[in-house]
């Protein structure tokens, strides 16, 4: 394990700039401070991607809000199920900040969402990975299980230190790219180009 992670870059205009070498099949780690706009880009980047054709799988996690004010979390396969995660008033649990997490609810969507996407997807999604997701062993063995195969991967990821992200941003395949102010509005067409680019000729997508 390496002892400190590359610097983000941040994607500006047309150019999707990265910090790693291009790979066959991109892998793209989305970080930015909470409330910029990583699951936004996602889920317009998803919708991008079923536009063109493409079968994409995975997880989305949405926050809960009432009267504004974010009491929670949601997690939900991409065209499948969905449940509450996390949430501020309950009393058992791992406890993240205010939230407690119910770690069972979460692997009852991610580990069926992860494998589906991996038999069936041309571009897996999932949003996102920060310390309530990493509290599943089984959801880190799921994402370790992803991550040995050739596939075409968009994830979105704490900013925040942590030592099994920080190792993930490390990896020399994994292309980081920093959700900001300026790119946010235009960063899910340009992956989507680019995504939908690097299907070329004979590919199916499938596992190999």
């Amino acid at each position: 394990m390496r002892d400190m992670a590359r610097q983000p870059v941040e994607t500006e205009g047309k150019h999707l700039c990265h910090s790693g070498p291009m790979t066959a099949q991109p892998r793209i780690l989305l970080v930015g401070p909470p409330g910029i706009g990583k699951t936004t880009v996602v889920d317009d980047l998803v919708k991008r991607l079923k536009a063109a054709g493409l079968r994409v799988g995975g997880i989305l996690t949405t926050e809960v809000r009432k009267d504004r004010r974010r009491i929670g979390f949601t997690m939900e396969e991409i065209d499948g199920p969905a449940a509450l995660i996390a949430h501020q008033d309950w009393e058992d649990g791992p406890r993240v900040g205010r939230y407690r997490v119910n770690v069972s609810a979460l692997e009852h969507i991610a580990l069926p969402a992860l494998n589906h996407a991996i038999a069936h997807a041309d571009v897996i999604v999932v949003d996102e990975l920060a310390r309530m997701e990493l509290l599943s062993d089984a959801f880190v063995a799921g994402l370790e299980d992803l991550l040995a195969r050739s596939r075409p991967l968009v994830a979105t990821a704490q900013l925040a230190p942590h030592p099994g992200l920080d190792e993930l941003k490390a990896r020399d395949d994994i292309e980081l790219v920093t959700v900001t102010e300026t790119n946010r509005d235009t960063l899910a067409a340009i992956l989507a180009s680019r995504l939908s680019g690097d299907r070329g000729p004979g590919s199916t997508g499938r596992p190999q």
